[in-house]
């Protein structure tokens, strides 16, 4: 039995910080992301379908919006400035993000692969799949902006307001329905989302 390297790479996640040119009041890494981005996903995703008739199978994108930053394990995470500095930027970035996630499934037994595939590789993901990770994506980029402003970092200024517009291109009821029940406690201290429900 030959071993493989994969989840030994995958642990890494956590020492690839994020918002790598921002001034933080607190780092993020890829790995705490990750978790929060399924957190979000499986949220959208239940949303959809118990109050807008939707179809998804909520456990799935969870999966989905684990694995969905995967990849920088072996890129790392680029600054979006430059990642979307211009179209062939963007598009030479999705190839080299293709071959990193080729990669990595690699160093799966075989017999895991397309297990494994159909988790990292976005070309296996439904069209809504793919938009339910992509909004929580952004809505957690966005909840990143509002912690630090709430901390005082004016830094994430402008990165708020681009969020704010990648969010409203990617508008959704079930968006609409988070971020109005979901969204303001991000806002809040401690002791201000503690009060209704003391231990």
């Amino acid at each position: 039995m030959s071993q493989s390297h994969f989840f030994a790479h995958l642990s890494r996640l956590k020492l690839i910080g994020r918002w790598p040119l921002m001034r933080n009041v607190r780092t993020e890494n890829v790995s705490e992301h990750s978790l929060q981005v399924a957190f979000v996903a499986h949220a959208l995703a239940l949303i959809k379908n118990r109050k807008f008739d939707g179809k998804l199978n909520a456990e799935r994108v969870a999966l989905l919006a684990m694995y969905h930053d995967a990849s920088e394990v072996l890129t790392g995470d680029m600054p979006t400035p430059i990642k979307y500095y211009n179209p062939q930027i963007a598009h030479e970035y999705k190839k080299i993000e293709k071959i990193a996630q080729q990669k990595l499934i690699e160093m799966l037994p075989e017999e895991f692969q397309e297990d494994y595939r159909s988790l990292i590789d976005e070309h296996h993901f439904s069209d809504e799949e793919k938009k339910t990770v992509k909004q929580a994506d952004a809505l957690c980029a966005y909840l990143k902006c509002l912690e630090e402003l709430s901390a005082g970092n004016t830094e994430f200024t402008m990165a708020k307001v681009r969020l704010e517009k990648t969010l409203s291109d990617r508008q959704s009821p079930e968006m609409d329905y988070f971020m109005a029940v979901f969204i303001p406690s991000f806002s809040l201290s401690l002791d201000e989302i503690s009060q209704d429900s003391p231990l």
